[in-house]
């Protein structure tokens, strides 16, 4: 089968940061699925272990998001059967979906949405189980919260289904920050009830919007660069809920306001095989009831083509600049 990675890390792309190459159809056992890709989305992450992980001399796949078909499956298998359409997010310590075939544990696997295609499918996996449990797990709000939310870089694509699932799943005020016009108009679409920019003070920004403080924060982004300010704008015993990866956080500043902090990765449950790891099966199958019924619509930002050495090298070059809005998403080999 065909499938595009690296052997050797590279903190910025370049022209031979990723390569083709030909390699043999891996074998389903146990609960694992082996599926058939059709469409992926590429994320921050990808480039994030093309820069870090080196693993040389073996070659890594990449690709946290897909949608494909079923054609095998394991001894174990319960959940999916041949000829099922699915979507799911993978895990990091196997290879990824940039790939023609893949396996994937069926706990971590949902039914894909019936209504919308499958590069619009593809755009929604990773990041929705991401925004899901930052804000019914780990910030623990439901459909009676009425506190309010920053959102601290909206635009990207976890922003843009958390926008969506904080305005259908409960009842907080949102306010997301957003840099510039087409972001800003974005956001609004998705859910936001107040925009504000980070570039900014954003203490004066929600003083004018009528906040003295707000209740939840969440930081999707350049976190370190927010994080005194996120430390101002918080309301005592609020809580405090991020993403990235900074290079330093002086937690202790969050003491005087007794604020929690949680941190969100969405492959803690695959990465240590949790009793609780099939709960992203179900998100997903809620994900997917949700869109199919209209509550939600795909984060899909532009399709990139086919699923190819090119086409990747391109997402990973737009995700570097962090000017993506929505997702990213190629289609078919």
């Amino acid at each position: 089968m065909k499938a595009i990675g690296y052997t050797q890390p590279s903190e910025t792309v370049a022209a031979d940061s990723l390569q083709e190459y030909e390699v043999d159809i891996p074998v389903a056992t146990a609960r694992d699925l082996l599926v058939e890709i059709k469409a992926v989305s590429v994320n921050p992450v990808d480039t994030k272990l093309r820069g870090r992980i080196n693993p040389a001399p073996n070659m890594k796949i990449l690709g946290y998001d897909a949608v494909g078909t079923v054609k095998a499956v394991g001894d174990n298998v319960s959940l999916f059967k041949v000829g099922d359409r699915v979507f799911y997010a993978g895990e990091m310590t196997r290879q990824g979906s940039n790939a023609q075939y893949q396996l994937v544990d069926e706990r971590i696997v949902g039914f894909a949405p019936k209504s919308i295609s499958d590069a619009q499918a593809a755009a929604l996996p990773l990041t929705a189980v991401t925004a899901w449990e930052l804000l019914f797990d780990r910030l623990q709000l439901d459909n009676d919260s009425t506190q309010s939310l920053l959102v601290i870089g909206a635009a990207g694509g976890v922003g843009s289904i958390l926008l969506q699932l904080a305005k259908q799943l409960t009842n907080v005020t949102i306010i997301a920050t957003a840099s510039r016009d087409k972001s800003a108009d974005w956001v609004r679409k998705l859910g936001a009830d107040h925009v504000i920019n980070h570039h900014k003070p954003m203490a004066q920004q929600l003083t004018a919007l009528g906040f003295d403080s707000v209740d939840n924060i969440v930081s999707l982004t350049n976190t370190d660069q927010h994080f005194a300010q996120i430390v101002d704008c918080i309301t005592p015993q609020g809580k405090f809920a991020l993403i990235d990866d900074p290079a330093s956080l002086n937690v202790v500043a969050l003491k005087r306001k007794s604020v929690s902090l949680h941190w969100e990765f969405m492959f803690t449950r695959s990465l240590f095989t949790t009793t609780d790891m099939q709960t992203q099966h179900d998100i997903l199958n809620q994900v997917s009831e949700l869109i199919d019924n209209g509550t939600l619509i795909t984060t899909l930002g532009e399709e990139l083509g086919k699923i190819n050495l090119a086409n990747l090298l391109k997402a990973h070059k737009i995700l570097e600049s962090q000017t993506a809005v929505g997702k990213l998403v190629l289609s078919g080999f």
